[in-house]
């Protein structure tokens, strides 16, 4: 296993795969020798020259900031040493590199749940879904009892899951829309084989309106739909409805589907120095495949564009697609600046203790789970999908709000890498990837997939080809830790008062 890396040839910095000792010895070029002057933490960065305070820290090939202070070659860099050299709303220039991804001559399938509407499940679920959080009980309360009913005999059907949120009333303008428009999308998701909507009668989310948005279901879809109002006795009520839509999802079956059908979302979060080494990459090769088999895939978490975004601006595929990612990032300044907030106020302090200094070094990291695709679509907060390929989306860089927008898109599946581990899990599974074999080893009951064996020298398309496999056995129905360990929830974003 190699000691360290230097990720591009222009880098002046390189990055530790695992502890480097004081007076270890790194080779620079076949060259120059440089002696470590200080223990280098595994996934931490080392000068390869020496600086002066004020020069640029180079990583990926691109600046990631500067440093403060003089630092002899062979010194860490970390956050106490460098500072960001980004700044608020920026001019953009549109200067295309499209690299065109090739179809792939060998188009997979998988067995999936096809819908009335079209869409395609990779899960036959039972949802319980509150208008408003008065009724979060209630909700919870009915899916309870109706898994206590069924007992073991659920057919087809994985999961009987409600999702209790705080909103729906009390809410004005943006915030109100963002709760509408996220529960809708949750109601139109195709792993849901049915959905009960549970309402109160006096929040601001009118059940009327509320189905309105929710527009008129296909169909064969209508039967697996069912509203209830509460009153008198709405547990028992609650769970009589929802038995009638379990009979008729019990019933579904998995069929074959093209790959093309996947809708893939990508996230990551408690990110280290070895997320753009490891997993981020992987991610990236991952979606490449999947756009080249007709599929799409989501990249999120806008500020965590910040210092990277001109690289996926030059690979929208065309101007107006540009201009729309121009907006999605300005607009997202914008915000943190009306709420005077510094638009750089990232990393993380696990981000930090990771060995990630800077938004730049973080975003050059977080945007490589894209891979080289053209950016074919940019969907605003709580907008589904409609363009296949590579799509943008906007949502904060909150792993539970990101993964809940991600899957109100449309996404069936979440996969997100971590360098730190979480255990949580959105409406959808959400597959965690680690960074590096020792987290891997520590949470086996959180982490579903190594990737820190790129850093132990496994080939990437070595990788790459196992981790295909794998998340094409979970799309065919093998549960993620998530869904083993049971955590399901949804995060709703808000940005403004509550009444």
């Amino acid at each position: 296993m190699a000691t360290y890396l230097r990720i591009n040839p222009a880098d002046n910095v390189a990055v530790a795969l695992k502890e480097i000792p004081a007076g270890f010895t790194v080779n620079v070029d076949g060259k120059a020798e440089v002696v470590i002057s200080e223990t280098i933490p595994a996934g931490h960065k080392f000068t390869l020259t020496d600086m002066k305070a004020g020069d640029n820290v180079i990583k990926y090939g691109f600046p990631i900031g500067h440093v403060t202070r003089d630092a002899a070659a062979g010194t860490c860099i970390d956050h106490s040493c460098i500072k960001t050299n980004l700044e608020g709303l920026l001019d953009y220039c549109y200067e295309p590199s499209l690299t065109e991804i090739e179809p792939s001559a060998d188009k997979l399938t998988f067995k999936g749940f096809r819908r009335g509407d079209g869409q395609v499940g990779i899960r036959n679920q039972i949802w319980i879904i509150p208008t408003v959080g008065c009724v979060n009980g209630v909700a919870e309360n009915i899916a309870k009892g109706l898994r206590e009913q069924v007992g073991s005999a659920t057919g087809s059907v994985d999961a009987i899951v409600a999702f209790p949120h705080n909103y729906g009333c009390s809410q004005l303008g943006e915030d109100h829309e963002n709760t509408r428009r996220i529960l809708a999308d949750m109601v139109h998701h195709p792993n849901a084989g049915g959905v009960l909507i549970v309402s109160l009668g006096c929040e601001n989310n009118q059940l009327e309106p509320f189905m309105e948005l929710v527009g008129k279901v296909d169909g064969s879809r209508v039967k697996t739909i069912k509203v209830q109002q509460v009153e008198g006795d709405e547990t028992a009520e609650g769970i009589r409805l929802a038995k009638e839509i379990f009979d008729v999802c019990s019933n579904d079956v998995r069929s074959e589907v093209p790959v093309s059908e996947l809708k893939v979302g990508l996230k990551c979060g408690g990110s280290d120095g070895l997320s753009g080494i490891t997993a981020n990459p992987l991610l990236g090769v991952f979606s490449d495949w999947i756009v080249a088999q007709g599929g799409t895939t989501v990249l999120t978490e806008v500020p965590e564009m910040f210092g990277a975004e001109t690289i996926l601006m030059n690979r929208c595929q065309d101007a107006e697609t540009f201009e729309k990612t121009v907006s999605l990032i300005n607009d997202f300044k914008a915000y943190f600046m009306k709420n005077e907030q510094p638009v750089y106020e990232n990393p993380s302090p696990g981000n930090k203790a990771g060995g990630i200094s800077t938004l730049e070094e973080k975003s050059l990291g977080c945007t490589q789970k894209c891979g080289k695709s053209i950016v074919r679509d940019v969907l605003k907060y709580g907008d589904r999908l409609s363009v296949k390929g590579l799509n943008l989306l906007s949502a904060p860089g909150n792993d539970l709000v990101a993964s809940t927008a991600l899957a109100a898109s449309g996404c069936q599946i979440v996969l997100f890498t971590t360098g730190r581990g979480t255990p949580f899990g959105s409406f959808v599974p959400t597959m965690k990837i680690s960074t590096n074999s020792p987290l891997a080893a520590r949470k086996p009951g959180w982490i579903d997939f190594n990737a820190g064996v790129i850093a132990e020298d496994e080939p990437m398309e070595v990788t790459a080809a196992r981790f295909r496999d794998f998340v094409l056995a979970a799309v065919n129905g093998n549960p993620v830790n998530n869904e083993k360990n049971g955590t399901r929830e949804i995060a709703i974003f808000k940005k403004g008062v509550t009444l």
